[in-house]
């Protein structure tokens, strides 16, 4: 009896100290972040951490409207940084990697193309995230402009509310080809399929990636201890593994 009690009491105690936190992270990271938070838990398997993938932009204006998020990656840094001239965050936005874009199809002899050639290219639909809220959007399009083929891939355009769901247009055959984050290309399942051409980053504004720890977990030492990790060199390899330039380091 006495042993069942004491059993009882060290459970109860170790569940009153297990944290919990909720992480926004932009969908370019929805193969990276996993083992990101595998490696983490390794250290804390009694605490939770659940992952949501989406939007950017849209997970910026939940935060503003209240949404529980206790860290907020981005897929563009402005978006965290925003945040923090309203007072809504805990501590400074910080850079954790430079995102890459892609010409990715099906079809090899679409995915070897360059962007420059597209419109002459036997294509119907083309996929791009919704440069409005979505920065791999907007890099596709700055990057499609700067070869000279927005005008005339624009009526043939399908966006995606995020770049995995661009990916997924693609990846259905709902989309001839498209532009989409290396990160997802080089993801099991996907790396094996069609082909893809990595787009100049001289083409489009720098895909500067960054997090934060919001105002809402200030006090939960989780959320500290995550925003940690992500700077260890465990977690910096599982980035570098997906294509993403990390800071401080030269892109290849």
């Amino acid at each position: 009896m006495v042993a069942s009690l004491l059993a009882l009491t060290v459970a109860f105690a170790t569940a009153a100290h297990a944290g919990s936190i909720t992480v926004a992270a932009a969908s370019d990271l929805q193969f990276a972040m996993p083992e990101v938070v595998a490696g983490f838990r390794a250290a804390h398997p009694d605490d939770t951490v659940e992952v949501i993938y989406g939007s950017s932009g849209k997970f910026a204006a939940q935060i503003e409207n209240g949404a529980p998020f206790d860290l907020y990656f981005s897929a563009d840094i402005s978006y965290p940084r925003a945040l923090e001239k309203q007072g809504l965050t805990s501590g400074q936005a910080k850079s954790y990697a430079l995102g890459r874009i892609v010409l990715w199809s099906l079809k090899p002899e679409l995915g070897r193309l360059s962007l420059k050639e597209l419109p002459s290219a036997a294509i119907r639909k083309f996929a791009i995230a919704n440069p409005a809220h979505a920065p791999y959007g907007k890099r596709a399009q700055e990057a499609l402009e700067y070869a000279g083929a927005w005008m005339a891939m624009a009526p043939k355009l399908v966006r995606g509310e995020n770049i995995a769901q661009t990916a997924q247009f693609i990846d259905s055959g709902a989309a001839d080809a498209g532009i989409v984050a290396l990160s997802l290309v080089l993801a099991p399942g996907l790396k094996d399929r069609g082909a893809w051409t990595l787009i100049p980053d001289t083409w489009h504004e720098p895909l500067e990636q960054g997090y934060v720890i919001t105002r809402r977990a200030k006090d939960n030492p989780l959320a500290t201890a995550f925003a940690d990790w992500i700077d260890s060199a465990a977690a910096r390899e599982v980035l570098r593994r997906y294509g993403f330039v990390l800071p401080n380091v030269e892109a290849d």
